[in-house]
């Protein structure tokens, strides 16, 4: 495989920051409960994105406020290791 565009710097990110997950998981209140264990009551936007041709997977953008690198690593970590997620991009 023949890697086009090789990026090498880290991206750099002035915190604290507003920043957005992608969710794609099966049941929109299964994701919800998994958002809800991973952020306990942190303030939060939800808003769902999309719908899959077979309606299997469903798609939510989760935007919220990371305070640093950890915190972000942290949370997506905690929510792609989630049961009722099935990736975080």
């Amino acid at each position: 495989m023949e890697i086009i565009n090789e990026i090498t710097t880290k991206l750099e990110l002035t915190y604290p920051s507003a920043w957005s997950y992608k969710l794609i998981g099966h049941e929109k209140e299964a994701m919800k409960k998994a958002i809800h264990d991973v952020i306990v009551e942190r303030e939060h936007k939800l808003v769902h994105s999309n719908v899959s041709k077979t309606g299997k997977y469903i798609s939510m953008n989760l935007d919220l406020l990371v305070h640093n690198e950890d915190d972000r690593n942290f949370i997506y970590e905690a929510l792609k290791a989630h049961q009722n997620i099935k990736m975080v991009l």
